[in-house]
C-alpha cells in the first residue's frame, strides 16, 4: 500500500496541486471581480439616490421653508424603505428626523462624499449602519440623508462565507481526487514495474498488464508489449542462429582443421600440395560467404541506417537478372523464360534486391532440374503491387516443409550434397520484409514457386 510520503511525490499530487491552485485563483479572481463590480454599482446607485434626495429637500427649503422640509421628511419616513433623515441647527442639536441617535466620525463627513454612520431608530433596537451625505440648508441648518446598508453588509458576509465554504469544498474534492488518482496511477505503475522486474530477471514471456480501458497506460503497455514481442522474436532467432552456427559451421571448420592437421603430420607429395590448399581455401570461402549472409540478414532485419530505400526501376533490375542468369540456365540444361512488365518502380535498395533475386534464381537452377527443364521469371503489376514470380519445374517442396524454408540453415537437401548453407531464403525473407513486401512460397504444381509482392512507388 502506498505511503503518504510516496503519494505526495507522485505526479498526480503535483498536477492536482497545480490544478487546485489554478482553480482557486481563478475562482477567487472571478468572485472578487464580480463582488468588486457589484459593490461599485451599489455605491454608485447609493450616491445617486442620496444626491437626488438631498437636492429635492434643498430645493424645497429654498422655495418654501424649513417646516415644508420637515413635513416632507415626516411623510417619507413612513415608507418601508425610508432613508435616514436628520436636520440639526447651528449648534448641532437635532430638530427633525427619523432617528433617535446618530453616531459618526465628523472627520469622515467630507463634503459631497458618502460617509459611514451608525444610528438608532426611533423605535430603538440594535444600532444600524448606513452611508450618508450631508449639506447646509442655510441659516446654520444642516441636512443629513442616509441609506441603510445592513442588507449589503449581510450580503457581503454571505458572499465571504460562500467563498470560504467553496474553497474548503474544492480542497476536499481535490484531496479525494488526488488520493483516488494517485492510488489508481500508482497501482498501474506498480504493475508495470513488477512486470519489468520479471522481464529483467529473464522472463521474456512476461508482458505489461493491459486493462482494455483505452487510456494512456494501456496504449503505452500495448506499445511496450509489441516491442517485447519483437525483442523476444529476435532473441529466439538469435538462439536459433547460435545453435545452427554451432551445428552447421562446426563441420566445415573441423574438416578444414583435420585436413590441415593431416597435412602437417603427413606432408602430401609436392604435386598435391596445391590441391590440398585449394580445398582448404574453398572451405574457408564458404564459411566467409555464410558469415557475410548472416551479417546481411542481421543488417536488413535491424533496419540498419546503412540500408536506405530509393525509387528503383524494378523492371530494369529484373531484366538485368534475367539476362545474367540466362547463360547459367543453359549451362544447367534449363530454359529461362522471362516475362517482365515495363516501367514498374518501387522504393528499394538495388543491391539488396539483386541479392534477393540472385538467391531465388540460384535455388531455381539448383533444384529445378527435370525433364521439362524450364525456369520462369515473371514481373507484373497486380493492383497497387509489383509482383515477382520465380518458378521451377523440379520436384517441389511438401507443404509441411515450406513453412520452414525461410528459417536459417534449413535445407531440404538432407544429405548436404549440394553447395549452400541454407541461408538463401532467410535472406530473401529479410530483404522482402525490409521493403514492406510479402513473400509466399507455394506449390508450383509441379515444382516450386516463390511469389513476392512490393508496393508500387513513383519515379524520383
Amino acid at each position: 500500500m502506498p505511503t503518504p510520503a510516496r503519494l505526495v511525490r507522485t505526479t498526480a499530487f503535483k498536477l492536482t496541486l497545480v490544478y487546485l491552485c489554478v482553480f482557486v485563483a481563478l475562482s477567487l479572481g472571478l468572485i472578487g471581480y464580480i463582488s468588486s463590480t457589484t459593490s461599485r454599482l451599489f455605491d454608485r446607485q447609493l450616491e445617486i439616490a442620496l444626491n437626488r434626495e438631498i437636492d429635492e429637500l434643498a430645493n424645497e427649503y429654498s422655495q418654501a421653508n424649513l417646516f415644508k422640509v420637515m413635513r416632507t421628511i415626516s411623510q417619507r419616513s413612513m415608507r418601508p424603505d425610508a432613508s435616514v433623515y436628520l436636520i440639526t441647527d447651528a449648534g448641532g442639536n437635532p430638530i427633525a428626523g427619523n432617528v433617535s441617535e446618530l453616531m459618526y466620525d465628523p472627520m469622515l463627513a467630507a463634503a459631497d462624499e458618502p460617509f459611514p454612520v451608525r444610528y438608532m431608530q426611533l423605535s430603538q433596537g440594535a444600532p444600524h449602519r448606513a452611508m450618508a451625505k450631508q449639506t447646509v440648508l442655510g441659516g446654520g441648518y444642516r441636512l443629513l440623508v442616509g441609506r441603510d446598508v445592513e442588507d449589503r453588509i449581510e450580503f457581503s458576509t454571505i458572499i465571504k462565507r460562500s467563498i470560504r465554504g467553496a474553497i474548503l469544498v474544492v480542497v476536499a474534492l481535490a484531496l479525494v481526487s488526488w488520493i483516488f488518482l494517485s492510488r489508481s496511477v500508482l497501482r498501474k505503475v506498480d504493475a508495470v514495474a513488477a512486470s519489468a522486474r520479471q522481464i529483467i530477471a529473464g522472463d521474456l514471456t512476461r508482458r505489461l498488464p493491459v486493462e482494455r480501458s483505452g487510456d494512456e497506460f494501456d496504449r503505452l503497455a500495448e506499445s511496450v508489449n509489441a516491442m517485447l514481442d519483437e525483442i523476444n522474436r529476435l532473441h529466439a532467432g538469435l538462439q536459433d542462429v547460435s545453435q545452427n552456427i554451432a551445428h552447421d559451421l562446426k563441420t566445415p571448420l573441423t574438416r578444414v582443421r583435420n585436413r590441415l592437421d593431416e597435412t602437417l603430420r603427413t606432408p602430401p607429395p609436392p604435386d598435391r600440395i596445391e590441391e590440398v590448399l585449394s580445398a582448404a581455401i574453398d572451405e574457408c570461402d564458404q564459411l566467409i560467404r555464410t558469415f557475410e549472409a548472416l551479417l546481411t540478414i542481421a543488417r536488413v532485419e535491424s533496419h540498419s541506417a546503412g540500408v536506405t530505400l530509393e525509387p528503383t526501376d524494378l523492371s530494369a533490375l529484373v531484366a538485368d537478372i534475367a539476362e545474367f542468369y540466362e547463360p547459367a540456365a543453359e549451362d544447367a540444361g534449363l530454359a529461362l523464360k522471362a516475362d517482365i512488365a515495363p516501367d514498374l518502380v518501387i522504393l528499394g535498395e538495388p543491391n539488396l534486391l539483386r541479392t534477393m533475386l540472385a538467391n531465388l534464381m540460384d535455388n531455381a537452377l539448383k533444384y529445378g532440374r527435370c525433364e521439362e527443364g524450364t525456369v520462369e521469371l515473371q514481373l507484373k503489376a497486380v493492383g497497387q503491387k509489383a509482383e515477382i514470380v520465380v518458378r521451377d519445374r523440379g520436384p517441389g517442396v511438401d507443404a509441411q516443409d515450406r513453412v520452414r524454408l525461410t528459417d536459417r540453415f534449413v535445407r531440404m537437401d538432407a544429405a548436404r550434397s549440394k553447395p549452400g548453407a541454407g541461408l538463401g531464403l532467410s535472406m530473401v525473407k529479410a530483404i522482402v520484409g525490409h521493403h514492406g513486401g510479402v513473400l509466399s512460397l507455394e506449390d508450383g504444381a509441379p515444382g516450386f514457386l516463390a511469389r513476392i509482392a512490393f508496393p508500387l512507388g513513383t519515379r524520383a
